[in-house]
């Protein structure tokens, strides 16, 4: 352990500052895909019922209209987060009709590219600024990959334990934003030292070792074949999150740079107004219609792909870039997570509890810059993970040697175990947080407790990953609605639904001046004030 890691322990380990440790908030983002009955992509809009998906706090779109996403308050406790959680999909569920959500990550047999929709959200500009950078994301990516859903963390630990921090290491407020700036900082540490074991979360998480043949539309691969609509890698762990999934010829090269919160925004801002040929090639109008909103290597900065991302919350107007370079980084956001298909809502609460203790040790840890030589070294060793994790003699490089992953692996969960501990006392639990490390060293020791191992043995069954898809999906909405909500509870829910309903309308009836106009300013938007 470092002597950071031990300074800061102990000083959380304090009775007096123990309590932090249940003031930090966590939210989580679940998409799911609306199929019908036979496991098919839905053809029909997003449905009128739950709202709309421009300006609903808590049920919206991601990139096709199908593709919804359910987002939680941020709370306190990953409990009550998932509690909101399991509500919403309560709520979806009495308005889907015959409709279902599908619980796999990778999607089951999708039609041709064009007759998967793109989400729409109206015509107000912020609406068609939305559905246009989707266009661009079809044409630069394909739309098979925008049917693909994923598990988002949002994490954050409470300012008053970032002041604790600063203090202890000689950081006063003598200049003007400092404590904001180590916040910021320490945010940008805790995503290197992220960067560093988050091969450990693939091996523990991974459910996607296999895909449908139609996902990959003639692409070339090295996969396995399993069936006639089914490819697979005896030991991946989430081709989700392999070059098969989210993949991009035009950011195979862009790393933004997390030594500080300047080169990143640095490095990101470049990406978003670097001309890249083959964009420029396409344009952004074809037959008088927009079809991208630059021909940049990013349209906007959330194009960027990234496993983790500091997050800053937005206010009307503003680009996420400009929340971070002018108020700092507040909480992070984790998006390398598959969706459990085994959980109805696609995360189990053990996940959640053990994802707390270890972007807590993440935070805590002394954490070096890193250099291009590291960063490298680090997606090659989340690469082998996703693609062949289980494989009893994998090895991953740590230190310029070649270590075993199950050694590793159980180091880390070892070094974990003191946050974990502190975790339960703080929260005043017993002893959940070393429970859900305890299951996750048992994964270690046997791979065949993995999501992955059992995804494998259930699709080799059914000899379909479509069909193991399917089998889940009509368990988790059978289950789903055989609970539905209380009628206060659904009195809430379209009470919500209705308001943003009238605020879409509101936004498109004060709207002035043109898309032409409007998507002009919004590109031009990329400097960072003085706020």
């Amino acid at each position: 352990m470092s002597n950071q890691f031990n300074r800061r322990l102990a000083l959380l380990d304090d009775d007096e500052h123990r309590a932090l440790l249940g003031q930090g908030l966590r939210g989580i983002e679940r998409e799911t895909l609306r199929v019908d009955q036979a496991g098919q992509l839905a053809r029909t809009p997003h449905p009128a019922a739950l709202g709309s998906a421009l300006t609903h706090p808590h049920v919206t779109t991601d990139y096709a209209e199908a593709l919804l996403e359910f987002i939680t308050p941020a709370e306190h406790d990953i409990a009550l987060a998932l509690h909101r959680l399991d509500a919403i999909h309560r709520h979806a569920y009495a308005r889907l009709g015959d409709e279902m959500l599908w619980s796999v990550s990778m999607p089951g047999e999708l039609p041709p590219e064009e007759e998967i929709e793109i989400a729409n959200y109206g015509s107000s500009n912020i609406g068609m600024l939305k559905h246009v950078y989707r266009r661009g994301l079809a044409l630069r990516y394909g739309k098979a990959m925008q049917c693909i859903a994923g598990i988002h963390y949002n994490y954050s630990l409470p300012e008053k334990m970032w002041q604790l921090f600063a203090h202890d290491e000689g950081i006063v407020e003598e200049r003007r934003h400092a404590l904001r700036d180590f916040q910021s900082e320490s945010y940008i540490a805790m995503i290197r030292n992220f960067r560093r074991y988050s091969w450990l979360l693939m091996y523990l998480f991974g459910a996607t070792p296999a895909l449908t043949t139609s996902f990959l539309r003639g692409r070339e691969h090295n996969l396995e074949t399993l069936s006639d609509d089914t490819l697979y890698l005896p030991y991946a762990t989430s081709l989700r999150m392999s070059d098969l999934g989210y993949q991009n010829d035009a950011q195979s090269g862009l790393s933004p740079h997390e030594n500080s919160l300047e080169s990143y925004v640095t490095s990101l801002m470049d990406a978003v107004n670097r001309p890249y040929g083959p964009y420029q090639e396409i344009g952004t109008h074809k037959n008088g219609e927009w079809v991208q909103l630059s021909t940049n290597v990013l349209q906007i900065e959330n194009e960027y792909y990234s496993t983790i991302r500091p997050k800053r919350v937005i206010r009307t107007g503003e680009r996420p870039v400009q929340a971070l370079c002018n108020r700092g980084v507040q909480y992070i956001e984790v998006r390398c997570l598959d969706v459990d298909p085994f959980e109805p809502v696609g995360i189990a609460l053990e996940t959640g509890r053990f994802l707390d203790a270890f972007l807590l040790f993440c935070a805590l840890e002394e954490s070096p810059l890193i250099s291009a030589h590291d960063s490298a070294l680090h997606a090659r060793n989340f690469a082998r993970t996703v693609k062949e994790g289980r494989r009893p003699d994998l090895t991953l490089t740590r230190d310029g040697a070649e270590v075993p992953l199950k050694d590793w692996a159980l180091e880390l969960i070892e070094r974990i175990r003191p946050v974990a501990r502190l975790l339960d006392e703080g929260h005043n639990e017993d002893g959940v947080h070393q429970a859900a490390l305890g299951r996750q060293k048992a994964k270690v020791e046997d791979p065949s407790l993995t999501p992955s191992a059992r995804v494998l043995e259930e699709i080799r069954a059914l000899g379909s990953a479509a069909a193991f898809g399917l089998q889940q999906s009509k368990l988790h909405a059978a289950a789903l609605r055989e609970s539905p909500l209380m009628p206060a509870e659904e009195a809430l829910f379209d009470e919500t639904a209705a308001a943003s309903r009238a605020e879409q309308a509101s936004i498109e009836a004060s709207d002035s001046g043109s898309f032409d106009d409007f998507v002009a300013a919004y590109n031009s938007s990329t400097l960072c004030g003085n706020n």
